[in-house]
C-alpha cells in the first residue's frame, strides 16, 4: 500500500480554499512513500463520490515517472508536463486540476488516489478517468489516497 499525504491539509480535514475552484485552484502538494519494486509509472485519480450528479472527476495524471515521490503544488494544466506524465481531462472537460466547488451544503470528500502501476500506459494526453481506469486493469501493484473535505 502507497502512503499518500500532503502539506496542505492533515487526511479527513478541511481543503484550504486556495485549492478550491473558488480560490487559486492549485493542485495541492502531494506525496507518496512506498512505491513497490517493479513499479513502471504511477497514475493520480482525484474525485468526489458526493456529488449530485454522481462521482466528479477533478483530475486525471498518469505515466508519471516511478522514482517520482510526489507532486509540487500547483502542477500546471498542460496536457503533458515537463516529466513526461500527462494529464487527463476532468468532469468539467479540462484538462489538469480543477479544485473542489460543490453546492452550498454538506462537506463533499475528495480522495486524492495514487496507483502503483507495472507498465507505462498506452494512453495519449487527454484521457478520460474511465480510460484510464480500462488502462489500468490487471497493472496496479499498489495504491493509496490521502482525503480531504469542503463545504462552501
Amino acid at each position: 500500500m502507497l502512503h499518500v499525504t500532503t502539506t496542505a491539509f492533515a487526511d479527513g480535514t478541511p481543503i484550504p480554499g486556495r485549492f478550491a475552484a473558488g480560490g487559486e485552484n492549485l493542485s495541492p502538494p502531494l506525496a507518496w512513500e512506498g512505491v513497490p519494486a517493479g513499479t513502471k509509472s504511477l497514475a493520480l485519480i482525484t474525485d468526489d463520490p458526493d456529488a449530485p450528479r454522481g462521482t466528479w472527476t477533478h483530475w486525471v495524471l498518469y505515466n508519471l515517472p516511478a522514482d517520482a515521490h510526489g507532486l509540487a503544488q500547483g502542477v500546471p494544466k498542460n496536457a503533458v508536463l515537463p516529466n513526461g506524465a500527462h494529464q487527463g481531462i476532468n468532469s468539467g472537460n479540462a484538462v489538469g486540476y480543477d479544485g473542489p466547488q460543490p453546492p452550498p451544503g454538506k462537506a463533499h470528500h475528495y480522495h486524492f488516489k495514487v496507483y502503483a502501476l507495472d507498465t507505462t500506459l498506452d494512453l495519449p494526453p487527454r484521457a478520460t478517468k474511465a480510460q484510464l481506469e480500462q488502462a489500468m486493469q490487471g497493472h496496479v501493484l499498489a495504491e493509496g489516497e490521502v482525503m480531504g473535505t469542503f463545504a462552501r
